[in-house]
């Protein structure tokens, strides 16, 4: 079968042909989960949005969303429809049609942690039916769905892949807080373990995405996920060290970059910051090296030293930090600074794994008055130990230095050049001769 052919949404007779007959499970009502569970109702299908997180499943049948990417209004319509349903009861998913798979997949002691998909598979499991399909979304290394997730299906269903019921992989390719890029317009990489399986899940992934990209087998779904975020990782490190380097040189990195991205070939622009964070760049990379390493016994070492180089950067930061203060007469145990920004990324709510939130633990840890506005972002485990506050002219002019960590479209930013004495920009977003860049 081709890898080379984008597919438009058409589905064929079976899974998807017609949505609401059919019964959409999807485990975990996240970043990933929350989006395509509201997507599956708007075109027809029941779905049960099944989470073993009580707070947020009680928030959901409340109507209520965590994330920017799916509104209030939207879960409330999914509830009114009566065909969407926030629960952590496992019964709920008995009788399915479809399940996906799109829980977390964090890292332990330096490996995967696939506790959540094995829980998860042996949950669908117990109630898996002949003619069912299960898709595995969440990010793994290559060969999980076929070594891991269907030996724990067979298992708890006493059914046999592949002749009993349809397996897949389809990674997920969610941009939090994307203006342009949503679930529904990015193409998406379906895959199956055999011809049979591979045609439920493109059939499926038709009737909610525009377009479908179909591949040979769920391990070569598997790599393409992670090689999409290395390569966004290995480049990212590449700018970062670039930008500590190009300083030492009394180089402006940012112009150096702006004009490279003139080239209309063999060029690709990305942008210095404080570091990497979410569920994908800080831990999709190291899934890879660590399949390299067991598979091959080698190092991976373009990802091994991208990794070194990105968890490096929130700690160059506070020393660009100290260096400021210092030119101010001041140190960082005696100074108060404002952070903004405290999500990973710019217009999400998400601050897992955030840069933003390390500089400002490190701070903290140094003895300074730290405060942070994030309009975004809720609660947070550093609530205990930095000050959360609006970026107001009153914040602004009182804090020693204001450090641009998190671009949000939300900041006023004319405002803080006005009201800021002095600044330090990691996104390059503001100007004036008060502004340091990284």
């Amino acid at each position: 079968m081709s890898t080379d052919t984008v597919e438009r949404g058409t589905p064929s007779a079976g899974v998807g042909a017609d949505p609401g007959a059919r019964t959409v499970v999807v485990v975990g009502q996240g970043y990933v989960g929350l989006p395509l569970a509201m997507r599956a109702v708007a075109v027809g299908y029941r779905v049960v949005g099944y989470d073993l997180d009580v707070p947020r499943v009680k928030a959901l049948a409340h109507g209520s969303s965590f994330t920017p990417d799916v509104t209030d209004a939207e879960v409330r319509a999914a509830l009114a429809s009566g065909r969407y349903l926030a629960t952590d009861d496992d019964s709920a998913v008995d009788g399915f049609d479809v399940a996906v798979i799109t829980v977390p997949t964090p890292l332990r002691d330096g490996g995967p942690d696939l506790s959540f998909v094995e829980s998860a598979a042996r949950t669908l499991g117990a109630a898996l039916r002949p003619g069912a399909t299960v898709v595995l979304e969440s990010t793994t290394y290559p060969g999980t769905t076929e070594e891991l997730m269907v030996p724990i299906l067979e298992a708890h269903s006493g059914l046999t892949a592949g002749r009993d019921f349809h397996v897949g992989y389809s990674p997920e390719r969610i941009d939090p807080g994307s203006v342009r890029w949503g679930l529904v317009n990015t193409p998406k990489i379906v895959s199956g373990i055999d011809a049979a399986s591979l045609e439920a899940v493109r059939a499926f992934y038709a009737s909610v995405v525009d377009s479908v990209v179909p591949v040979d087998c769920p391990a070569v779904a598997e790599l393409a996920k992670l090689l999409e975020n290395t390569f966004r990782h290995v480049n990212i490190a590449l700018v970062n060290e670039l930008a500590v380097f190009a300083g030492e040189l009394g180089v402006d990195v940012w112009s150096a970059i702006d004009a490279a991205a003139t080239k209309p070939f063999g060029f690709m622009r990305f942008t210095p910051g404080p570091g990497v964070g979410g569920h994908c760049l800080p831990i999709d990379p190291t899934y890879l090296a660590w399949a390299v390493r067991r598979r091959a016994g080698r190092p991976f070492r373009f990802v091994e030293l991208a990794n070194d180089v990105n968890e490096h950067m929130p700690h160059y930061v506070v020393t660009r930090i100290a260096e400021a203060l210092d030119r101010m007469g001041l140190a960082v145990s005696r100074s108060r600074v404002l952070v903004l920004g405290l999500a990973y990324k710019p217009d999400t709510s998400d601050a897992r794994e955030s840069p933003a939130a390390t500089v400002a633990k490190l701070l903290a840890d140094r003895g300074a008055n730290v405060r942070v506005a994030d309009p975004m972002v809720g609660t947070h485990p550093l609530d205990d130990v930095v000050a959360r506050v609006e970026a107001d002219a009153t914040e602004l002019a009182a804090a020693d230095l204001v450090v641009l960590l998190t671009d949000h479209r939300g900041y006023d930013y004319d405002l803080v050049e006005r009201a800021s004495a002095r600044i330090l920009d990691t996104r390059h977003r503001l100007r004036g001769t008060h502004v340091e860049h990284l």
